[in-house]
């Protein structure tokens, strides 16, 4: 049995926290005191979060920014959870077991938790959840964590068997996906009636979503505010200010730069989580120019990574590779030499391309915090380079729906995944729902699933080495830099677990007021 399986470690040691050099700026950030308050039930509490739209729905099929994740962990649970140290602990699925071949898995669920209808959660609402993200026609972007699903059944009251077409020995982490939310059997997935800490009492997409505690939640110390409003504000500035005037206890995704708004401000403290999290700039590789791999090179070779991490984060973030694997997982490969800004290399690249059409780069600060700032520092760096690169600011508003996996060439974040499986079948696999690249690699599909079901550690270490090989030398992402997760909020309120993986998803379940 296993409810933590300890092979999937990513705690944040000493020394990983130097390697992403911050160490001294989590010290520095880190609220005044670190011993947590008592945690005491009522008040309203209200968070600001980007990532909104008006398209978004309480379908966790469709999420794909932060918005609608916060939203959803507030109706919601998954059958796994992932602790401060990303390690999958239980959530609705009390435990877990392989049998030897790792493709059959047989999960308990916990007893006695009830739906916010009253329904006890049983393990046909668990068939029916998953099953949402199944069907022929489903458009879940979970679709492809769980294409290698052959059989799921009830197997027993309160269990459930899953069986899988290949071996897979990171199921557990796959369960802990923020899309895999439970609702009852024979439910709409859009009405948001869960098991999760708090009940939808209103949701408008794209301006506020409104709930209240649910009196028989079944998770303890957790669920804390009476009440709990999420203002959609995916303006940076917006949000800083409304924590600024006390209108709002926490917002998220703070820009380094404007972190001297809030520093040393009494009543406020800022959370700083080195992580998996990362900025991207994507190419789609079935477009010209982007379809030649030398003009992909030549970009990648035009971009000065340090410079961006510094300027643009202010340090608090690690240089990127192009390649999502973070330096603190025991599977990065650390031996692929570190791009740096070559205009010697942009230029050989470029000869070998021979390609007449510059390169388009549509963006807007939605993409990520500094996306703006970084995308103008890439064309400066690019035309030092000799490397034309145009850049096409585009609003806010309807980035996410009409520009981002629109265009050939545009700007992304990724909060990273808990495992390189995980993180590779969702945005790397070619028929991958979030491939926003386009790449399709037949010999990088297979390895990918030989190495989800190898036993052997060795084996599979070269495996996921060989993975982020291919994707640096033929990818289509241009990854400079992994960012820290930079959270702010009142002093009002403590209880933020700070986690390298899914940040800040969970905060309106772990927020109390002191």
């Amino acid at each position: 049995m296993h409810k933590r399986p300890a092979n999937h470690s990513f705690e944040l040691t000493r020394r990983s926290l130097l390697r992403t050099g911050a160490a001294a700026a989590g010290a520095l950030l880190a609220p005044a005191s670190f011993a947590r308050a008592e945690p005491k039930k009522g008040g309203h509490l209200v968070l600001a979060v980007d990532g909104a739209s008006a398209a978004n729905s309480l379908d966790p099929a469709t999420y794909d920014a932060t918005y609608p994740e916060v939203v959803g962990f507030q109706w919601g649970n998954a059958l796994v959870e992932l602790d401060e140290h990303a390690q999958a602990t239980s959530e609705l699925a009390e435990s877990w077991e392989a049998d030897k071949t790792g493709k059959s898995w047989v999960i308990k669920l916990r007893q006695d938790v009830e739906f916010h209808n009253g329904k006890s959660f049983t393990a046909e609402d668990v068939v029916y959840s998953l099953n949402h993200h199944r069907g022929a026609e489903s458009k879940s972007v979970a679709k492809s964590l769980l294409k290698d699903i052959e059989d799921l059944r009830v197997s027993a009251p309160g269990e459930v068997t899953i069986t899988l077409t290949t071996a897979n020995m990171d199921l557990p982490f796959t369960l802990a996906d923020y899309h895999l939310l439970m609702f009852p059997e024979g439910g709409d997935a859009a009405a948001g009636i869960g098991t999760g800490p708090y009940i939808i009492d209103s949701f408008e997409p794209g301006v506020r979503t409104r709930t209240h505690r649910n009196p028989n939640y079944w998770k303890e110390g957790r669920s804390h505010a009476d009440t709990v409003e999420t203002v959609a504000m995916n303006d940076l500035t917006a949000r800083t200010s409304a924590l600024l005037s006390g209108s709002v206890h926490y917002i998220n995704r703070i820009n380094p730069k404007l972190l001297h708004m809030i520093e040393g401000r009494n009543g406020l403290q800022v959370w700083n989580v080195p992580g998996s999290g990362h900025y991207t700039f994507q190419m789609m590789t079935d477009v010209a120019p982007y379809n030649n791999n030398d003009f992909r090179l030549a970009l990648k070779y035009a971009i000065d990574r340090r410079a961006i991490l510094d300027i643009v984060l202010n340090g608090f973030g690690a240089v990127g590779n192009d390649v999502p694997i973070p330096s603190f997982d025991r599977y990065f490969a650390a031996d692929l030499p570190q791009r740096s800004y070559d205009p010697d290399k942009v230029q050989y690249h470029l000869k070998k391309a021979a390609v007449d059409i510059p390169a388009t780069l549509n963006i807007a600060e939605i993409a990520f915090s500094g996306a703006v700032d970084a995308a103008q520092m890439f064309q400066q760096q690019a035309a030092k380079a000799g490397l034309t690169l145009n850049v096409n600011r585009v609003p806010n508003d309807g980035y996410w729906s009409n520009v981002w996996a629109k265009e050939p060439f545009s700007g992304s974040y990724s909060a990273g995944r808990p495992t390189p499986d995980l993180m590779l079948t969702s945005a790397y696999h070619s028929e991958a729902a979030w491939n926003d690249t386009h790449w399709r690699n037949e010999k990088f599909d297979n390895l990918l699933v030989a190495a989800r079901g190898e036993r052997d550690e060795a084996r599979r270490r070269q495996m996921y080495h060989d993975l982020q090989f291919m994707i640096y030398e033929e990818g289509g992402t241009i990854l400079p830099v992994f960012n820290n997760y930079i959270f702010a909020g009142s002093g009002l309120v403590d209880g933020f677990r700070m986690s390298p993986i899914f940040a800040g998803m969970r905060v309106a379940e772990q927020l109390y007021f002191v």
